[in-house]
């Protein structure tokens, strides 16, 4: 994993959605391998309830930049400490269903024990680069979305966790910057607009 991809990368901006967001894609060095950490957002969540993120939210008007977003976001969900990060850059900021403009901020932080908060987070999940780059943990689908037309989505499985949503459409992207990974040309299946998301 080379971080230069994403440290080099002129991110695009989302500027036509009603309310913004950001969020941190933690890197952890682990002896066995770089990591990127995620939280399992709590079931209780009116938005995204059950599914796996990054840490993070939307921008309030205490917030200096959307950097300041990502960290105050982060030190709330997982108790990480704004002098423990290291942002080395950002991805391309992404629409979502909910009418969000989400920048995705990519940064080092350290190898250590993070605390979820209950009221928002039910699990913290350390995936391996190694697994999310591993094939065989990875499908995609096409469907026609009622927002955004024909789109592709991504699902990763790794650990007994599934990423997938606009936080796989952010790890796509980061993958591509900092390893050789690609998703394959072909899609696994093409399903109905109205066939069920996965939980």
């Amino acid at each position: 994993m080379d971080l230069s991809g994403v440290i080099d990368h002129e991110a695009s901006a989302v500027t036509d959605e009603e309310r913004q967001a950001a969020v941190l894609a933690p890197v952890i060095e682990r002896p066995d391998g770089p990591s990127l950490l995620f939280t399992k957002r709590a079931d209780h969540l009116g938005e995204h309830a059950g599914q796996m993120s990054f840490p993070g939210g939307g921008r309030e008007p205490s917030d200096e930049d959307l950097a300041a977003t990502a960290l105050r976001e982060a030190h709330e969900e997982i108790g990480l400490e704004p002098d423990e990060v290291d942002i080395v850059g950002r991805l391309d900021d992404i629409h979502t269903v909910t009418r969000y403009g989400v920048r995705p901020f990519v940064a080092r932080v350290p190898n250590r024990k993070y605390v979820p908060d209950e009221r928002e987070v039910a699990e913290i999940a350390v995936l391996p680069i190694a697994g999310l780059t591993d094939p065989t943990n990875y499908e995609s689908e096409r469907r026609d979305h009622p927002h955004y037309g024909d789109i592709r989505l991504h699902f990763f499985r790794v650990d007994g966790y599934t990423v997938w949503g606009a936080t796989a459409r952010i790890l796509v992207q980061f993958l591509e910057l900092v390893t050789n990974w690609e998703p394959p040309a072909d899609v696994d299946r093409v399903v109905d607009p109205d066939a069920d998301f996965p939980v």
